[in-house]
């Protein structure tokens, strides 16, 4: 869907309110058609910690007032509980015939259980809205499902399964949303294999159970508890729920389907989220998913059918809560109301440190809902840490899809350099290894600043491409740099694409210094197998040596064909400041950071496309030891 807006600061391009979008951006709206009245009783049902009883219903004059609100815009529609489905067929019939009479609404799902569907429910889909796309949630395969019981503290998951039988002999395509809980850890392929052997199933979304900070059971209502809260309440221990995960556990578990979705050939019919839109972003693309999008909490909104509008249903209620929906009048009476929200204020300012994250644009700045509840535990960072994990893994699954040992790697991180072109990259590949080709004079001009390119300025500025058989080659490498680009053409036979020694640019207005970088370009799979676990290594050994000022990363990147278009995976190393460290400081010991990443490089052996990365290598071998 395109979008327009207004020009977006820093912020705005993580974190995009209402005003700022334009008319043809889309707003999602969560219609809790039952609040959260749900006929099961799932522990980690985060809907029904919020405590707000449910029992009556939305009704179609509601959602008629709410498309007249949005009327400027289009609107995304989700029904929700609870259960949804307990609202009965007569009045989903009615709210789907008033979300197909108004034209602004471009899509509407339907998350449930599955429950209740039988062959009269998808009947009555059919008549009233046949562009019903639907969601079932169900958590890999039945032990995966040990948290979704029903009130008599019984699993739930025979019956998720005959919906999704129906679904499949009714040719209905279906999403899935998989909980990641302990249950299935370790478990990937196998929740992975289950959930793909129903025709049904297009699309398998994991979402974590980041409940650590979850210390209570939800309250009760009546008198006598029912047999599922009292197993909740002995799921609940000092440290928090049994179904909780760890960021860190939830990235590893993903990676993990990941492989096993690509190794499997899954991927063929099947769409693996977050998977698909961290490739998204990886690829410079958008995706639908707020969590890596600027659409976020002010483009979610929530109703419940006491007319309370408010924000995302994950966060916090009655915080999230903005207006009343017969007070809202127009559009702007709901921005007023998100601007002034102490939550979302709190929710936005999370997104100030991500403007100067190397990963600002694959990471989206994630989920604000759940960073709230990392931040107030103090623990930010590990949400950070984990959504880069993803981003790091999955980039690693795109160069070496073949290559699951490439995957677990902490040392090589998604780093692009933009902009990373060349004009013919495959004639200058062939070039390489070609002594008897042709070669063009090249044109080598030196800036003040010690910068080698056509133009002899400082900045980023064209430079011809050469090679080692060019009678200019040594000339053509700036001197700083020179000792690691010998190491990597010389002994370890890899092509470098782009190198550079280091400018302060002192004295240059507005000029922001450039580190020491090398750019290397294997040249198949194999190759890059080779290289990415032989630089892992060479980090591993360099690292302890280094000057403390300086900070050896070794990046995946890209670099694209103006010719073809072909986009080829590359291996960057750069050495950058380290953390609390100024530039002056990081230029002062740069030659002595040179040394020992050279040397590093010259000692660390070739590795076969088979050999385990150093971090891996040493994980196993600690994990080995502790046995």
């Amino acid at each position: 869907m395109f979008v327009t807006r207004n020009p977006p600061t820093d912020h705005d391009n993580l974190y995009a309110t209402l005003p700022t979008t334009g008319p043809d951006t889309a707003v999602s709206v969560i219609l809790k058609l039952r609040g959260e009245t749900c006929d099961i009783d799932c522990l980690y049902c985060f809907e029904k910690r919020k405590e707000s009883p449910g029992g009556t219903r939305i009704s179609a004059a509601q959602v008629h007032r709410l498309g007249s609100i949005f009327a400027g815009r289009p609107l995304s529609v989700e029904l929700h509980g609870g259960e949804p489905l307990t609202a009965g067929r007569k009045r989903i019939a009615e709210i789907l015939e008033a979300l197909a009479a108004q034209s602004n609404v471009v899509r509407v799902s339907l998350q449930t259980n599955g429950l209740q569907l039988d062959d009269a429910w998808l009947d009555m889909f059919d008549r009233h809205y046949p562009e019903l796309e639907i969601g079932i949630s169900l958590d890999g395969d039945a032990l995966g499902n040990s948290w979704r019981i029903g009130y008599d503290g019984h699993p739930t998951y025979p019956r998720a399964v005959e919906a999704l039988k129906l679904l499949g002999r009714r040719d209905r395509q279906v999403g899935i949303i998989c909980a990641v809980t302990p249950y299935v850890l370790g478990r990937a392929a196998e929740a992975m294999e289950h959930l793909s052997s129903f025709p049904a199933v297009t699309t398998v979304s994991l979402v974590p159970c980041f409940d650590g900070t979850v210390t209570r059971s939800t309250a009760v209502v009546s008198s006598r508890a029912p047999a599922s809260r009292a197993l909740q309440r002995r799921a609940i221990g000092p440290t928090g729920p049994a179904w909780a995960v760890t960021p860190r556990q939830y990235a590893d578990f993903v990676l993990e389907a990941a492989h096993h979705w690509v190794a499997s050939g899954i991927f063929r019919r099947i769409k693996l989220e977050p998977v698909i839109s961290v490739i998204r972003r990886l690829k410079g693309l958008q995706t639908r998913s707020c969590h890596f999008s600027d659409l976020k909490c002010d483009h979610v909104l929530t109703l419940y059918p006491d007319d309370r509008l408010g924000s995302c249903d994950e966060l916090p209620w009655p915080q999230a809560g903005l207006i009343s929906l017969g007070e809202a009048h127009a559009e702007p009476f709901i921005a007023d109301a998100q601007n002034t929200s102490p939550l979302l204020q709190r929710a936005r300012s999370l997104v100030t440190k991500c403007v100067t994250c190397d990963y600002r644009d694959t990471f989206g700045a994630g989920c604000p809902a759940v960073r709230l509840r990392f931040a107030a535990a103090g623990d930010d960072d590990a949400y950070c840490d984990h959504r880069m994990r993803l981003i790091d893994g999955v980039a690693a699954l795109l160069a070496q899809p073949d290559r699951p040992s490439a995957v677990p790697c902490s040392r090589l991180r998604w780093r692009p350099v933009s902009p990373n072109d060349m004009q013919h990259v495959a004639a200058f590949l062939a070039r390489w290894d070609d002594h008897t080709a042709p070669r063009q004079p090249a044109r080598l001009q030196v800036s003040a600043h010690g910068n080698i390119n056509t133009v002899g300025l400082p900045g980023v500025h064209e430079a011809d491409d050469l090679d080692p058989h060019h009678p200019q080659w040594h000339e053509g490498i700036e001197p700083g740099v020179r000792l690691v680009v010998d190491v990597l053409t010389s002994d370890w036979l890899t092509v470098t694409y782009d190198s550079c020694q280091g400018h302060t640019y002192e004295g240059v207005p507005g000029a922001e210094p450039r580190f020491l970088s090398v750019g290397t370009l294997p040249s198949d799979r194999a190759e890059y197998a080779r290289v990415a676990a032989r630089l892992c290594r060479a980090a591993g050994s360099a690292e302890p040596s280094l000057p403390g000022v300086c900070s050896l990363v070794i990046g995946r990147s890209e670099l694209t064909c103006r010719t073809s278009g072909r986009v080829y995976p590359t291996l960057d190393l750069h050495l950058v400041p380290a953390g609390g460290t100024t530039s002056a400081e990081y230029f002062r010991d740069l030659g002595q950071a040179v040394d020992v990443l050279t040397e590093a490089l010259a000692e660390t052996p070739t590795a076969s496309p088979s050999t385990l990365c150093g971090c891996v290598a040493d994980a196993d071998r600690t994990d080995g030891g502790n046995q």
